[in-house]
């Protein structure tokens, strides 16, 4: 699928092309116009999804930018999305930010912004799809985006899931470094106090047999894993990406490390992703 992201300078054509880019097509911004034709050529022969965006920079004249893509639409399957916003919100926003309005920099910005809607009126016409971000935030601007490329390729696609990394550790060593959260496993009976069991991590099977049978351990992974079901979701839908947790305890080696190849099981189970694990006292990675 080709996809041309153009509209309004400050009404979100970024943000569009970063919410396609996390769903796996190849974008590029401010391609001139006479590049076009090349670049949709590769994309089709190297079969990407991709995305491009477009704007009143791209060509020296409106007039020859709509020309130019009413002919490279022929015989393509190309589609047009336009991102617009009412022109007092595009105002706050450059006042906000402090920054020159692209089109027509030398001139009042409230001038700006009327002179390029007018500029691109054709083009709104032609679009398939005007989406208005006067109302939303760019979260809300990325879903809807997402929802209309799901709905083009007519599947009830799920959401690129959260990239997990889950880490073990002691509280005798400090929290891990870039943790996002961390859960503290130390109100769990400790298997260091059990002869057999101490020189063991949570890793090995009686450990783990251990620390199963115990209703407190049970009621614990359940709490978790409830929470995860229902934070994970929220996270993607907040343009979260990555997550790391970390399962803290005395020595990090029993307790932490049970719990964290627990939960990493039932992720890989519950198909949440498959998380990168460390067990960072032990040494081990997976």
């Amino acid at each position: 699928m080709l996809l041309i992201i153009t509209g309004l300078s400050g009404a979100g054509k970024s943000t569009a092309l970063h919410a396609l880019e996390d769903n796996g097509f190849f974008c590029t911004d401010n391609l001139p116009v006479t590049m076009l034709a090349d670049w949709a050529e590769n994309m089709l022969q190297n079969e990407y999804n991709a995305a491009v965006g477009i704007d009143i920079r791209s060509s020296e004249n409106p007039v020859l930018l709509y020309q130019a893509l009413s002919s490279i639409r022929q015989g393509l399957d190309w589609k047009i999305m336009f991102i617009d916003a009412k022109d007092e919100v595009l105002q706050r926003r450059f006042s906000t930010v402090r920054r020159r309005h692209p089109h027509m920099p030398s001139i009042p910005l409230e001038q700006a912004v009327a002179s390029e809607r007018q500029a691109l009126s054709s083009l709104q016409q032609q679009a398939d799809i005007v989406l208005d971000s006067s109302n939303i935030t760019p979260y809300q601007l990325s879903d809807l985006v997402e929802s209309y490329w799901r709905k083009q390729k007519s599947v009830l696609a799920d959401k690129q899931p959260l990239v997990w990394s889950l880490i073990s550790f002691s509280y005798q060593r400090g929290l891990p470094a870039g943790a996002d959260m961390v859960m503290d496993m130390r109100f769990l009976p400790n298997p260091h106090y059990e002869p057999k069991l101490a020189p063991l991590t949570g890793k090995d099977a009686e450990v783990q047999a251990f620390l199963s049978a115990l209703d407190e351990v049970q009621q614990a992974e359940t709490y978790i894993q409830n929470w995860l079901s229902f934070v994970a979701p929220k996270m993607i839908q907040e343009r979260k990406r990555y997550f790391t947790l970390g399962f803290g305890c005395s020595g990090g080696r029993h307790r932490s490390v049970y719990m964290t190849e627990m939960i990493a099981k039932w992720l890989i189970d519950e198909n949440m992703g498959v998380p990168i694990v460390r067990h960072r006292e032990i040494g081990d990675i997976h």
